[in-house]
């Protein structure tokens, strides 16, 4: 058969690409995407169900094609890969798909449109992107994918491998970090402003950065207005992901086709040179294309049936996302996509690690059931390419699934722990007979992870994250306050367990003030003593607020972003987490990378109450007392004892015996700084080591020395 050939029209093009006639040959149907090579370029893109696939390509900028190769079905097809080698093609020339199915049976499941031009899923740079919020609903112009080299000079750069059971996790929005005018850096909401902030991370003591989606996403996506200023809501958080594989061009500093590759990865290698590990949340359970009229960007139009669940009779989308779609995730064909979109992040752009949004999707399989063992979670969990990647999921998903402790592991996964979040808040919060829960979540959840074969270092500890309140709302508000929105106040959880310590809101009363600090230090003191891994909400080391919205997600303002001069207002807050952050580096008693209580050199666990030796585990117990201790092989011997109080008065707490050794105090939050919290080696020493009055709503830590 011959091989059909195609030539450009010149009089759209540039005339370095005018004066190169382009040859298309059968190609290759692996590696899928776009391979370039000395002679050209190959192009691989997988339809099971498409009858004809057409390669358009784009000169840079322009919007008419520049040319079209129809795809011959026998020989540029082999199995359901369509492919072809085109010669003579230069970086930067855009490209996209169209596809048919003739004759189509059911037009609501096989949603092919013969002239819409689609996007290759394994597209690593999206062309015309805009500035962040430039385009509205419906006015952003055509995107195709763009041929690019991957050139970039890495150095030394090698991932770090830090050891989840060593790792401390900052969670934060790239564009929110810096947007604010008192971030100061050059390039403010972009990646290059957050390498700015790198030093601050480095000085805060964090190990690792969970970076909000920095993919393709459509953050235009909404028509709704803020109620209140009539400003147009945009998706701020990232969400509603449209490309899965290139790096969000709003967030670089440069818009060119090609440096938003470059400076995430100028990102990442900084991060490194940091000793900061870079995890990505990623959101595989739907995508930005939504219900059956939503926009078509890709999936959609090249296999409906394949990327997505739909519902056997009416051909209707599944929705277990709340987004009006669910990936078909454990199907073949989308489970091989998925493990490569994460072997070229880690392959290519160097990330150490993901964060899995919605994660029981990725569980459920191809009729929506829950399965035993989901291939997708298990071929992460073994793929060779991301052995040393971590893997952590957020073990729930929007139609009421909630696995939390029983996402199915083989060992590997850790899990955003949503009961650790509940629990330590009902305690901190004053609620009656939450000692006992308050005890296992300071032990790792062994509830949840030793019954499944893990260990405390595969629970993420987190008291606030991007989705709720902050850490000082938590403390300042019984309830959400999210009109904002536009949406009248019904978005977002009504399951805060929070509360505002007397005022709703904003208080000039200084001894609520005073709780409201003592209470985000003790949510602070408890998510970095506790086993496990702490992860921290970006802000909340400031005392950031959004005011009271619950669900910030369309907030692009002062809601959301960092104001850095609360560094200065809230030097105290800060320094206590810097300082907690510090003494949990430097002490292995609280990094527990075992639940064998005598397998680690002789580590035990004491529980006390109010009196030595006498916990009280009863239904109206606000009070907890825990002893931990090392002894090692040459007879020495590592002590720290921790009290919290949530009653509602002063309490005298008996101290235990420790040797010949005496207790000193790290941490009593009802301090004021700089005695809230005492410097390596500065501990401050007791009155008595009979009994310390621990204060209403308030913490102690003591170490023996």
């Amino acid at each position: 058969m011959a091989r059909p050939t195609g030539t450009q029209s010149a009089s759209t093009k540039s005339s370095k690409l005018a004066a190169t006639p382009y040859a298309i040959s059968r190609g290759s149907p692996l590696p899928l995407g776009v391979s370039l090579h000395r002679s050209g370029a190959n192009f691989s893109i997988f339809s099971k169900h498409a009858t004809s696939c057409t390669l358009v390509l784009h000169a840079p900028s322009a919007k008419e094609p520049l040319t079209e190769f129809p795809l011959d079905p026998h020989f540029n097809c082999t199995g359901q890969v369509w492919h072809a080698f085109v010669e003579g093609i230069d970086p930067g020339v855009q490209y996209g798909y169209r596809f048919d199915m003739q004759p189509n049976p059911d037009p609501q499941v096989y949603r092919y449109d013969p002239k819409r031009v689609l996007l290759d899923p394994y597209a690593r740079v999206l062309s015309n992107g805009g500035a962040w919020g430039q385009y509205r609903p419906g006015t952003r112009p055509y995107r195709n994918g763009v041929v690019m080299e991957n050139h970039f000079d890495w150095g030394s750069d090698q991932p770090l491998n830090t050891p989840l059971v060593d790792s401390v996790i900052y969670e934060m929005h790239v564009r929110s970090l810096t947007r604010h005018a008192s971030s100061g850096v050059t390039y403010p909401g972009t990646f290059a402003g957050l390498i700015e902030k790198i030093p601050y991370l480095k000085q805060l003591g964090v190990t690792a950065v969970e970076l909000l989606p920095v993919n393709e996403f459509e953050e235009a996506d909404t028509d709704r207005v803020n109620p209140f200023t009539g400003e147009v809501l945009l998706n701020l958080w990232g969400y509603q992901s449209t490309a899965f594989c290139a790096p969000n061009t709003a967030y670089s500093s440069s818009r060119a086709d090609g440096e938003q590759v470059r400076e995430f990865k100028r990102l990442v290698r900084a991060m490194h040179e940091a000793g900061i590990e870079v995890i990505l949340d990623m959101v595989f359970n739907h995508t930005a294309e939504g219900g059956a009229d939503g926009p078509t960007w890709s999936f959609r139009g090249i296999d409906n049936p394949t990327y997505y669940i739909l519902d056997p009779e009416t051909g209707k989308y599944i929705n277990f996302s709340g987004c009006g779609n669910t990936v078909n995730c454990n199907n073949p064909v989308v489970r091989e996509f998925i493990v490569d979109c994460l072997r070229y992040w880690v392959t290519e752009m160097h990330v150490d690690g993901f964060r899995f949004d919605l994660a029981s999707i990725l569980g459920r399989g191809m009729d929506g059931s829950v399965l035993k063992s989901p291939p997708l979670l298990e071929s992460l969990a073994y793929d060779p390419v991301l052995a040393n990647s971590k893997v952590i999921a957020e073990a729930w998903d929007a139609a009421g699934l909630y696995q939390v402790g029983t996402l199915p592991s083989w060992g590997r996964w850790a899990e955003w722990n949503g009961i650790f979040r509940d629990d330590v808040r009902k305690f901190v919060k004053g609620d009656a007979g939450m000692t006992s829960a308050l005890a296992t979540r300071l032990l790792g959840s062994p509830d949840l992870y030793l019954t499944s074969a893990r260990e405390p270092y595969h629970s993420i500890n987190f008291v606030t994250c991007h989705d709720g309140f902050t850490l000082s709302d938590l403390v300042s508000y019984n309830q959400k306050h999210n009109l904002a929105n536009g949406e009248n106040n019904s978005d977002g959880s009504d399951a805060n367990y929070s509360w505002n310590c007397g005022v709703e809101g904003p208080s000039d009363d200084p001894a609520v003030e005073a709780l409201r600090l003592r209470q985000q230090k003790n949510f602070a003191a408890i998510l970095l003593f506790a086993h496990g891994v702490p992860m921290i909400l970006a802000g909340d080391e400031l005392g950031r607020t959004p005011q009271g919205n619950n669900n910030a997600y369309c907030q692009d303002n002062n809601i959301s972003w960092v104001d850095w001069r609360m560094a200065e207002s809230h030097a105290g807050l800060l320094r206590f987490f810097q300082h907690m952050i510090a003494f949990r580096r430097r002490c292995p008693l609280l990094r527990r990378a075992s639940f064998e209580l005598h397998g680690e050199g002789g580590f035990h666990i004491t529980w006390h109450g109010v009196k030595r030796m006498q916990p009280d585990w009863g239904h109206e117990s606000r009070t907890l007392a825990m002893q931990l201790t090392q002894l090692h092989d040459d007879g020495s011997r590592d002590d720290l004892h921790f009290i919290a109080n949530s009653y509602s008065d002063d309490l005298d707490f008996e101290l235990p015996q420790v040797s010949e050794r005496e207790w000193f105090r790290l941490v009593d939050t009802a301090q004021p700084s700089p005695k809230d919290i005492a410097e390596d080696g500065q501990e401050f020493p007791l009155l008595s080591q009979e009994s310390y009055k621990v204060r209403v709503h308030s913490l102690a830590i003591f170490v023996g020395k």
